[in-house]
């Protein structure tokens, strides 16, 4: 996001889409093969849902972390590194693993 905006001239949007599009992929491959992984339990959904319903937690992520960045910077006054930091600690708690853990790598009820 920094290397974005400070670098190339991006827009705060452009950039955190970008660097959320590139922190997803890292994401979902770690949380399924590893974080949420259970060898003796089943996911709920197959690959290609799992895809599915990443791919919408992950938008809804990015909108949230910019509006959060955006209104921190703009009514706070907080620098938007420092905003981003604290958009993303609130959403990646609340948002991300709360979807991730019960929606997205839902395990199958035995």
């Amino acid at each position: 996001m920094i290397l974005g905006v400070e670098v190339f001239g991006w827009e705060l949007f452009w950039a955190l889409a970008c660097g959320g599009v590139v922190g997803a992929v890292v994401n979902f491959s770690l949380n399924r093969y590893w974080t949420f992984r259970d060898k003796r339990v089943a996911y709920d959904s197959g690959l290609g849902g799992q895809i599915l319903k990443f791919a919408t937690t992950v938008a809804g992520s990015i909108l949230l972390k910019y509006l959060g960045t955006y209104a921190l910077e703009h009514y706070a006054g907080i620098d938007y590194k420092i905003g981003k930091l604290i958009s993303d600690l609130f959403v990646s708690v609340l948002f991300n693993y709360t979807l991730q853990r019960f929606w997205v790598f839902r395990k199958q009820k035995p």
